[in-house]
């Protein structure tokens, strides 16, 4: 089966041991962008815009300021990401295509 990709989505949820955030904070933001990609038909492999996978890492070595999420291609770090961020992150940079200045950390686009 083949399908095209729009997003990859890292979130750095599990706090190494407690330094970077609230470990519980971490697996309600998790579980919450996993509900919120369902609602809105963004695993779908047919999706007509491409699939947005997701992934929960352990570490994106920024180590503050989490829980982090990673948003692939667009470069663009959020820190400080709730269960209530998550769901404006996906409806207004996934969705919408516009990133939210006020919780980015920083930016590392891909080189073209």
């Amino acid at each position: 089966m083949s399908f095209s990709v729009s997003h990859h989505l890292l979130l750095c949820a599990t706090s190494c041991n407690g330094a970077c955030c609230d470990p519980s904070i971490g697996l309600a933001t998790w579980t919450r962008l996993k509900r919120i990609l369902k609602d809105f038909d963004l695993e779908n492999l047919e999706r007509p815009g491409g699939v947005v996978l997701r992934s929960k890492v352990d570490c994106l070595r920024i180590c503050s300021d989490g829980p982090i999420l990673l948003i692939w291609p667009d470069g663009i770090w959020y820190g400080g990401v709730t269960p209530e961020r998550v769901d404006v992150i996906v409806r207004e940079h996934l969705i919408g295509r516009t990133p939210i200045e006020k919780w980015i950390l920083r930016r590392t686009p891909q080189a073209q």
